[in-house]
């Protein structure tokens, strides 16, 4: 498929040059599509200028923002790959996923120079040759280049595009099982299907509001972007999450549509009654982890609709979406395929279930990843030979065919909508001298849909919870912590030695400390 997503900007700027394309509440920025082409043309020039070719990788530490969006683009246009960086992340962690990547540009916010600096002190522990530091350039880095200077200094015009279709887009680190994360590749192609597949799925309209809430490292944020991109949809970043701003701005910049994850939803409702103005929002979609029935229903008697979705960064979002009548309906159900998407739940074999009967979610369509980076023997056991995406979640579906997620085959625990895989806590976990063994499961948690929580076997005595969690302090990133710890003589496992974290979610209920 010869598509560019970059280009898509230049078609849209082209169709609807004076509409706006991007609002920041913050600063007050406002660009026309018009506007915002040419500042992409001027960093995608730039960047070529500057010896980046297509095919390189390129990181982004950047919080939302205008440059997030301009360098997401430029880079497209001009042929390289982005990796955009959770800058939640600690030093150690964004070391190997740069290093990884062979990104040899990385594009930061001054907001993360102390880490930068670390990063940058290392050496040849990354591959990084430039550096671009975007915000006030009298606080510049020495060894950074100013972003408006670097991209001032390309031209308006519209750039060579340097990669089509199959041609990689960007690499998505997500946490591993082993503890490494694993780059999930997409294309130009495939992130085109997840927009078509959002569009024929999903209520959009000619001079819809978006309002972007989550971070733009996620791809709940990025694939919404370049779809809002595609179709002149205007999108209104908040730089951070804020319930009382978001309410603000869903009322004074008519926003119609967004994406939330269940604990913002959570938030939110907690913001006085006569601080909320959204006549005008037509829906929420939510994903990352299932909406609370209660949640769908205060939303409701607010006149808001909550369309429950459920994706993966392997398939650039899309899976499964629900309207608010069906939530309703089939409580608990994430709902049915996408548009341009099928799903399936099979047993061991790879058979279709019975309705009821507990399976494994496969996903396929053009939008699922083509690869793990460098990793053929994770791909391999993710995707089949005839391209349906293991997702490793098991579920049910009846026989309506309404999915139901039931748990997480990979023991993935879901804190406030970030990712957090056991094992990388784990890890960090038996590097304690006085810890034998060590398991981490999810406890719900009112605040953050589910919180870590270590179960460790210690070989002191005078070992206790709070020197448990000092030792995760500052080798993981703050979501990722342990909420609390608790000892234990023997951790529970079967005859293959398998940890049953089934047995000690029983043991460790919760709810996790706050």
């Amino acid at each position: 498929m010869n598509v560019n997503i970059g280009d898509f900007l230049t078609r849209r700027a082209a169709v609807t040059p004076e509409r706006e394309a991007y609002v920041d509440p913050q600063t007050g920025l406002r660009l026309t599509f018009s506007a915002l082409n040419e500042r992409v043309n001027q960093l995608a020039n730039a960047l070529a200028s500057a010896g980046i070719n297509p095919g390189d990788r390129v990181a982004l530490c950047l919080m939302n923002s205008v440059e997030f969006i301009e360098s997401f683009l430029a880079i497209a246009k001009m042929g390289g790959v982005v990796v955009p960086l959770n800058w939640r992340l600690v030093a150690d962690e964004l070391e190997f996923i740069i290093k990884d990547s062979g990104a040899q540009t990385l594009l930061y916010g001054q907001e993360f120079q102390s880490v930068v600096a670390d990063l940058q002190s290392r050496g040849d522990k990354t591959d990084v040759v430039r550096w671009i530091e975007s915000g006030d350039v009298e606080r510049k880095l020495d060894f950074s280049e100013h972003y408006d200077a670097f991209r001032n200094q390309g031209t308006v015009s519209e750039p060579q595009l340097g990669a089509t279709g199959d041609d990689l887009l960007f690499i998505m680190y997500t946490s591993g099982t082993t503890g490494l994360p694993k780059g999930v590749v997409h294309s130009h192609t495939t992130v085109f299907w997840a927009i078509l597949t959002f569009e024929a799925s999903c209520d959009l309209r000619d001079g819809d509001r978006y309002l972007v809430a989550l971070p733009l490292f996620h791809v709940g944020a990025l694939t919404p972007v370049a779809l809002n991109v595609y179709r002149g949809v205007t999108s209104v970043v908040m730089r951070e999450f804020d319930p009382v701003k978001a309410w603000g701005l869903i009322k004074d910049e008519n926003i119609t549509t967004t994406l939330l994850v269940p604990a913002m939803l959570n938030f939110m409702i907690q913001v006085p009654a006569d601080q909320i103005q959204a006549e005008q929002l037509r829906w929420i979609q939510s994903g990352a982890a299932p909406v609370p029935v209660s949640l769908i229903e205060q939303y409701a008697g607010m006149q808001i609709e909550i369309h429950q979705i459920y994706g993966l960064t392997e398939s650039c979002g899309p899976a499964c979406v629900i309207g608010a009548d069906n939530a309703l309906k089939k409580v608990g159900s994430t709902g049915k395929a996408f548009f341009h998407t099928e799903v399936r739940v099979v047993d061991e074999d790879g058979s279709d279930v019975t309705p009821g009967e507990q399976g494994e979610v496969w996903v396929r369509g053009g939008h699922i990843m083509l690869e793990y980076w460098h990793r053929p023997d994770a791909t391999a056991d993710t995707i089949t030979q005839d391209r349906w995406l293991r997702t490793g979640d098991v579920a049910t579906v009846d026989d309506e065919g309404f999915v139901f997620i039931q748990d997480r085959i990979k023991d993935m625990i879901i804190s406030g909508g970030e990712n957090v895989y056991p094992a990388e806590i784990e890890n960090v976990l038996i590097s304690h001298p006085d810890i034998v063994e060590a398991a981490v499961i999810g406890q719900p948690s009112e605040k953050w849909g589910e919180s870590p929580f270590a179960v460790v076997v210690s070989k002191n005595a005078s070992l206790n919870e709070a020197a448990v969690l000092e030792h995760c302090d500052g080798k993981l990133a703050r979501f990722k912590l342990p909420k609390g710890a608790a000892f234990i003589d023997v951790i529970p496992r079967n005859a293959n030695g398998k940890v049953l974290k089934r047995v000690l979610r029983e043991q460790f209920p919760g709810p996790a400390p706050q």
